[in-house]
């Protein structure tokens, strides 16, 4: 038997408890992974919380990104060997000491390439890369807003734009993480507590507003990221830390500009082995090439997956978090 962190009703971070549970024999076309690491994400707390649906039912083990051993291979599975390290994100359920996994929906990890660093990269890096590369085509003539600059995806986002010439201007909420988002790429830094970012932006631009607006934060930025796009401009909805947007109205759209939207997730973007494999390819290669760096701020206890949720919700988690088995 091994353990796991379930939820058996969804709530608060006291709903994750510490469990055994019945792993099994991997079927055909499936493996079974030792995990030497986990990585925290925020949307492990919608799913938590009941925000997301649970996909399965419950009771329902968390987490959605991980990095570990094959320990088992299942018939019809030629592309991976016991023994191999690999790396995932998705499906949901990596806040376990082992798991089976689709041989399909993981990817091996490159030698230069810790477990640790695999572990914190693999959801965040690949919507990184999904947001910069597919959702819009950055390059040097890009002006480009970033909420929650010095969060995990926030980070890499900063280098990788920065390295793709773009101009970047993040947000953050304390002068503390600010100078960790300067360090990481971004051209402006605007302290959302002390500074009105619409302000800002249009000072930092010229009047000229950003290309695209890339929104993580939900309810407590909108509509005021709408203000900070160029005529037929593109805002990024990928995520709602702070709430989800209820009062959406398309109207607002044509008024502001005739401006786009997109409300993305990365397991699109990622749906086939294929794609799944270019765009970790193109992180992996990054990475290795010490373009992006990926920095782990926080360890924890897998056990202690609760205490690490309060910490991330409290915004007291900056960069990457990885859970340790």
């Amino acid at each position: 038997m091994v353990h796991a962190i379930r939820i058996h009703e969804t709530g608060g971070p006291d709903k994750m408890k510490w469990e055994e549970i019945e792993v099994g024999a991997p079927g055909a076309g499936e493996i079974r992974i030792r995990h030497t690491a986990v990585g925290l994400n925020y949307i492990d707390t919608y799913f938590r919380s009941g925000l997301y649906p649970s996909p399965s039912g419950l009771p329902l083990v968390l987490g959605n990104e991980g990095a570990g051993v094959v320990v088992a291979i299942g018939e019809g599975v030629t592309s991976l060997a016991v023994g191999d390290r690999v790396a995932y994100a998705g499906p949901i359920g990596s806040y376990s000491e082992e798991r089976l996994m689709a041989a399909d929906r993981v990817v091996k990890i490159p030698e230069g390439i810790d477990d640790k660093t695999a572990a914190a990269m693999m959801l965040k890096g690949m919507t990184a890369q999904y947001l910069l590369r597919q959702t819009f085509q950055v390059g040097p003539d890009t002006t480009l807003l970033f909420h929650a600059a010095a969060g995990g995806v926030g980070l890499i986002a900063g280098q990788w734009a920065s390295h793709l010439g773009a101009t970047v201007i993040g947000t953050v909420g304390s002068d503390e993480k600010a100078e960790l988002a300067r360090a990481n790429g971004y051209t402006h830094v605007i302290n959302y507590r002390s500074e009105n970012f619409v302000e800002r932006v249009a000072e930092i631009t010229g009047g000229r507003k950003c290309d695209v607006v890339y929104d993580s934060v939900g309810k407590d930025t909108y509509p005021g990221s709408l203000d900070c796009i160029r005529p037929l401009g593109l805002w990024v909805s990928f995520g709602q830390s702070s709430g989800p947007i209820t009062d959406f109205n398309m109207g607002i759209l044509s008024q502001k500009g005739s401006l786009f939207a997109t409300r993305p997730t990365l397991f699109t973007y990622i749906a086939t082995p294929e794609a799944l494999a270019k765009t970790a390819g193109e992180l992996f290669d990054v990475v290795a090439k010490g373009i992006v760096k990926i920095p782990v701020s926080q360890e924890y206890a897998l056990k202690d997956a609760a205490r690490a949720h309060e910490d991330l919700q409290g915004r007291k988690t900056t960069g990457a978090t990885v859970l340790l088995p």
